[in-house]
């Protein structure tokens, strides 16, 4: 199958700076795809290259398996990090005005049902909140009823619940059949909504797969964090590794079960025990590292 999107030995540099490193990169249809990195990775770089919004150094973006034309524009959908909206317009009539930019768009009553943007219609876009405000933003990406749509870090800053109304709002996107790329710094977020994932890094791809496959293959461990108090000698015996972290012990298990059964047959009390099992952010911090980047 064509994949949707597709870039070949991409590279972008800018002066001594290579923020994109000859960069090989395949999306099939109909799929939520996330790119991951820490800061300065080079995502933005390769995102905004996909976009067609800069061009790259070197190298090739195709869609649908061919260069993309003047029509590519009409067949995506983008939702920035930050966009500036006109303060002096309500909610209707930035879409409408939005709506006037495209061939063939949506409905705008479709759209504020979708978003569930139906409350605030005739509000001015200033006086929204911040999770009203990225629905609007959402809706704007959609309104020429893209087959592509690109979200780039599209629950900054909202809280918890308006974080979960956008994640419903992207799966029922995807259940369209339409393809969504996402960049995103909440490991949680990528894990919950996409099928498959690339890791960047120093502008090269350093791993890809499904959520569960990258768990698997680069932090298959769990951990069991058992309170020192429930250790009644001095110093602490155990019949496997261990690591003592000020008031608890840490102990790194391939098998939870076999660990647990161990440690009561050793007579020592599970009270108050944790079980920490291996997720994304888990492998993000073992291929990127812990160290902050600016």
């Amino acid at each position: 199958m064509i994949p949707i999107i597709e870039v070949q030995q991409i590279q972008k540099k800018y002066k001594s700076l290579t923020a994109v490193s000859g960069l090989d990169l395949s999306i099939p249809e109909g799929i939520c795809f996330g790119l991951l990195g820490p800061n300065g990775a080079g995502k933005t770089t390769l995102i905004e290259i996909m976009e067609d919004i800069i061009p790259p150094t070197s190298g090739e973006v195709l869609y649908k398996g061919k260069a993309r034309s003047d029509a590519f524009r009409q067949d995506i959908g983008i939702m920035f990090q930050q966009t500036a909206l006109l303060s002096f317009m309500t909610v209707r009539e930035t879409l409408e005005t939005f709506q006037k930019l495209y061939r063939k768009p949506a409905e705008i009553d479709s759209l504020i049902e979708q978003c569930a943007l139906g409350d605030i219609t005739e509000q001015m876009n200033d006086k929204i909140s911040g999770g009203q405000r990225q629905r609007l933003l959402m809706a704007l990406s959609l309104v020429n009823q893209p087959k592509l749509l690109f979200l780039d870090e599209p629950t900054t800053g909202l809280d918890p619940q308006a974080r979960r109304n956008l994640w419903d709002l992207v799966n029922a996107i995807k259940k369209e059949g339409k393809t969504v790329i996402l960049t995103t710094h909440y490991m949680e977020e990528a894990e919950f909504l996409c099928d498959e994932i690339a890791i960047m890094d120093q502008g090269r791809i350093i791993a890809r797969g499904s959520p569960e496959s990258l768990i698997k293959t680069h932090c298959r461990r769990a951990r069991l964090k058992i309170p020192k108090r429930n250790f009644t000698g001095a110093p602490i015996k155990l019949p496997m590794p261990f690591i003592s972290e000020n008031d608890h012990i840490e102990i790194p298990v391939d098998d939870i079960n076999d660990a647990i059964g161990e440690l009561m047959a050793q007579g020592i009390p599970l009270n108050d025990m944790f079980v920490i099992t291996p997720n994304l952010e888990s492998v993000f911090l073992n291929l990127t590292g812990k160290r902050l980047r600016d």
